[in-house]
């Protein structure tokens, strides 16, 4: 009989690094009662999908890559050679963004023009060959910023994956102009993790708009997709019986309008998968308007925020949708630069179950910058909704639409990317406790020194201020925010970037980058008997 001694700590570790959860049993199947609190340790290894960017040839895209620097060198306890490193295969340091296996055409459009398809076929395997192992933008070290540039409407979604050092807060954001015709604007949009679930209140299949939902598969098995549409009086039907197949490795546009027969001017899109994982993402072009991208709201919940309008707003509509059983009344109310006041005439929203309710806040925020906050109506039921805003600057021919979906928290820290010397407003809101906040404005992409700077939200309000910009920059930069102290903080960041008399602009919110996982503390030994 020989006796084996098996330490549990480096394989429990590495499970909670890789997914976020890991438990014990004993050989016989008990559970181990001892507990402790929980480690905070640095993920090692993030996704980011980044849709196709538009169809135009006008378009200009810059791709921006950052991880942000890990505090109280935890950044080095990502790849310290550990047992647990060894167990959740960390090797070296990379983040790097790469060209999806293809970007599809939208089942629902019309048919291509097959000899010429053939042709651009052949001639993006000739412009690949010998680069198919070559990264799009590979990031090098923590702090300093890579960026790229893609011109023209070919440019495919992006597929990416950072180790080691490089994973913990990871960000990628893909900003695009298109100077004119129907898909003229500032489009921005984060780059997305994979997930099975989204929500996109917001959406719509008026006349004037074209709506896709942008699908990315990052795996390379077939992810089986479910779009269903939600109307001001419920379920759209679909004409699409069965789930819609989204290739490994490839990008997937669906126009909304061919997934329903059923005409309806706001709509909540509810993205799943039976199978695999997506990213999602929602572009909306506006024939008056210009074009931005819709990111997913945050999860339901009974209360929410809407970070970042701007001053001169001339148009606000807040579409909201409640997916549960109950109905939802909620209070509408706005946080300015000086406390939290209801908006005559939109005081509450009454959002039936199941069923896309809008509302027509129009110039609310009046020359102040501030943020939506929605919560129960006095006396209401806590009922989950998801929400988001439509956000139009400008008039007549010169206006830009924006869309700002509701935020999850800062939490420890967000990030976002991209930023610029000129055209970058940080808005801070403090809806419930006043807060403190450290943000660092970080190198740029082609030279600069970081600043850091700590700002003071208080209770009830919106704290909107040009961003930091870092000393000597060169190119663009990542903001990076941290609650120091105090209530929870939401936050956005609005680029501007004016085009012949346009403003146009597009909205980021900062929800908590979940670089840090908690790992049990499970360092037991158990006894395995062999014969």
């Amino acid at each position: 009989m020989k006796r084996t001694t098996i330490s549990l700590i480096a394989v429990a570790t590495a499970l909670a690094a890789v997914t976020g959860f890991a438990s014990l049993t004993a050989p016989d199947g008990e559970a181990t009662t001892e507990a402790a609190a929980p480690a905070r340790l640095p993920v090692e290894r993030s996704s980011l999908l980044c849709p196709a960017p538009s169809s135009s040839d006008l378009a200009e895209t810059r791709y921006t890559s950052f991880t942000p620097v890990m505090k109280d060198g935890a950044q080095e306890g990502a790849k310290d050679g550990t047992a647990a490193d060894e167990a959740a295969g960390a090797g070296a340091d990379t983040a790097e963004l790469r060209p999806s296996a293809a970007t599809l055409a939208d089942p629902g459009a019309a048919p291509a023009d097959k000899d010429a398809e053939a042709e651009k076929d052949d001639k993006d395997t000739a412009d690949k060959d010998g680069e198919a192992d070559k990264p799009f933008l590979a990031l090098k070290e923590p702090g300093k910023p890579v960026s790229a540039e893609e011109s023209g409407g070919q440019a495919p979604a992006l597929v990416g994956t950072a180790t080691g050092r490089l994973a913990p807060g990871w960000t990628a954001q893909q900003t695009t102009v298109v100077s004119a015709g129907s898909g003229r604007g500032l489009l921005g949009v984060s780059c997305t993790a994979p997930d099975t679930d989204f929500w996109f209140p917001g959406a719509s299949l008026a006349d004037k708009r074209q709506d896709y939902v942008h699908l990315t598969n990052p795996d390379d098995t077939t992810a089986v997709v479910d779009v269903e549409l939600h109307g001001k009086d419920g379920a759209l039907k679909s004409t699409v019986a069965e789930g819609i197949p989204v290739p490994g490795g490839a990008g997937l546009p669906v126009l909304l309008s061919t997934l329903t027969a059923d005409p309806a001017e706001d709509v909540t899109v509810h993205v799943t998968t039976r199978t695999g994982r997506v990213g999602a993402v929602v572009r909306s072009a506006e024939e008056d308007s210009g074009s931005d991208w819709l990111a997913a709201s945050a999860d339901p919940a009974a209360t929410a925020v809407l970070p970042g309008i701007p001053a001169d707003a001339t148009s606000v509509q807040l579409v909201a949708f409640a997916p549960g059983d109950d109905d939802a009344e909620l209070q509408v109310r706005l946080a300015g630069a000086t406390g939290t006041i209801t908006p005559a005439g939109a005081e509450t929203l009454y959002v039936k179950s199941g069923m896309t309710a809008s509302l027509d806040l129009k110039d609310v925020t009046r020359g102040e910058a501030g943020s939506l906050v929605l919560s129960p109506a006095e006396g209401g039921r806590a009922t989950p909704v998801v929400a988001a805003l439509r956000v139009v600057r400008g008039e007549g021919d010169k206006k830009e639409v924006a869309f700002i979906p509701a935020a999850a928290p800062v939490g420890e820290r967000a990030t976002v990317a991209d930023n610029r010397a000129k055209g970058s407003l940080l808005s801070l809101v403090a809806a419930g406790k006043a807060a403190e906040v450290k943000v660092t404005a970080s190198a740029g992409t082609e030279g600069g020194t970081q600043v850091v700077k700590t700002y003071s939200v208080k209770a009830g309000t919106t704290l909107a201020v040009p961003a930091p910009v870092p000393a000597g920059l060169k190119g663009s930069y990542a903001l990076t925010v941290e609650t120091v102290s105090g209530g929870p903080v939401h936050a956005s960041r609005s680029l501007e970037i004016a085009e012949d008399g346009i403003p146009m602009f597009t909205v980021q919110t900062l929800p908590d980058d979940r670089g840090m996982v908690a790992v049990p503390a499970a360092e037991q030994d158990l006894s395995v008997l062999d014969d």
